[in-house]
């Protein structure tokens, strides 16, 4: 009775790029844009950056009509658009005698602006639609025992699935960043206004970056942790609303306190002048009048200067100060540190759990 070989034979035609991490990239993202729900909201997702063009727009008729340059009596007397890119400039807190710097510090702001929030809010719903099914699909397919059964790693199925998610998130966050300084280029007097800004689109690879590696990481740990989608759905979305909640809460205490005029903090919370453990002298806090004026916007520009301290216990907020260092507006690197910290922990732990659990099934 003769035998026959049923083994693995080697293949000696062409192969396609990038190998099986390739593949599993490319398929995976072909079978997920087939959903009707994410095109939709990727599509959505880019209705933002129409709004920051505008600005990008105003912002350079304004020096086109010579009210940036010519100072705030000028500006005060244009109407249209010129007076809108001045009154910008103005409230982002670019100078109006210098047009360069005035163009730098409005296109840095309105970039940090447009990725820190809009664009990161909208980035947690399209990773909830993608990541749960990615490989929560896979354990409850019993997919695994197509890929580890073959020359597949463990370390090209897992970039295989990053691939996907990265490419996905790059839509709501790298690519319109990167088109907006592209149409700011544009709009601008001189093309040469690229050469003078050649530095934002590398902030901007760094700050999506800052974004990508650690949300992605998390969301696939998750779905590697169930076979159910709605399981992995719902831890992931359950960790933003309450590290969101959780941030609220603990700054809304510290806004509430610092309300209070007679209120001195010292090194261990608030004083007491009779308390002879205090060490060192009060310390009276006040709540910024920047914070008071313009809210959320203030601190999603940069414009908001004061250091929150809670900002690392919530992805969102962590990752808008890290962009903000990014981009060279937050200067102060020890108020970054916390949230740099957080967002390493976290990519780290994630990617941990998904190096055990991706071929758990396979090694049982």
């Amino acid at each position: 009775m003769p035998l026959h070989d049923v083994g693995y034979r080697g293949w000696h035609g062409p192969q396609r790029p990038g190998g099986a991490a390739g593949v599993i990239a490319t398929t995976g993202i072909r079978l997920a844009w087939k959903s009707r729900w994410l095109r939709r909201v990727i599509l959505f997702a880019w209705s933002p950056a129409l709004v920051f063009a505008g600005g990008f727009f105003a912002f350079e008729q304004a020096i086109d009509e010579g009210a940036i340059g010519a100072g705030r009596e000028v500006a005060r007397r244009l109407d249209g658009f010129g007076l809108f890119g001045s009154l910008l400039a103005e409230s982002l807190g670019g100078s109006l005698d210098d047009p360069d710097q005035a163009r730098r510090t409005v296109w840095t702001r309105l970039l940090l602006a447009f990725m820190r929030a809009p664009q990161a809010v909208l980035l947690a719903v399209v990773v909830g639609l993608v990541a749960p099914r990615l490989i929560a699909g896979d354990l409850r397919a019993k997919a695994w025992l197509v890929y580890f059964t073959r020359p597949v790693s463990r370390i090209d199925y897992v970039l295989g699935k990053v691939g996907v998610l990265a490419a996905i998130v790059s839509l709501v966050t790298l690519v319109p960043a990167l088109v907006l300084w592209l149409v700011g280029v544009l709009v601008s007097p001189s093309v040469w206004v690229a050469v003078a800004t050649w530095d934002l689109p590398l902030r901007i690879l760094a700050a999506a970056a800052a974004v990508t590696i650690p949300t992605v990481l998390l969301a696939l740990a998750y779905s590697s942790l169930t076979a159910e989608t709605r399981i992995a759905a719902f831890a992931w979305f359950a960790t933003w609303v309450a590290c969101w909640i959780t941030h609220g809460a603990l700054t809304g205490a510290d806004l509430a306190a610092a309300s209070r005029p007679a209120a001195t903090v010292g090194p261990g919370g608030l004083a007491d002048p009779d308390d002879p453990f205090e060490d060192g002298p009060p310390v009276v806090v006040r709540s910024p009048r920047g914070q008071r004026r313009l809210g959320w916007l203030a601190r999603a520009a940069g414009i908001d200067g004061t250091v929150d301290r809670w900002a690392w216990l919530s992805p969102f907020h962590a990752q808008g100060v890290v962009q903000a260092w990014i981009f060279g507006i937050e200067k102060r690197f020890a108020a970054v540190l916390p949230s740099l910290v957080s967002l390493v922990a976290v990519a780290g732990a994630s990617l941990v759990v998904l190096l055990l659990r991706v071929d758990a099934p396979a090694r049982a």
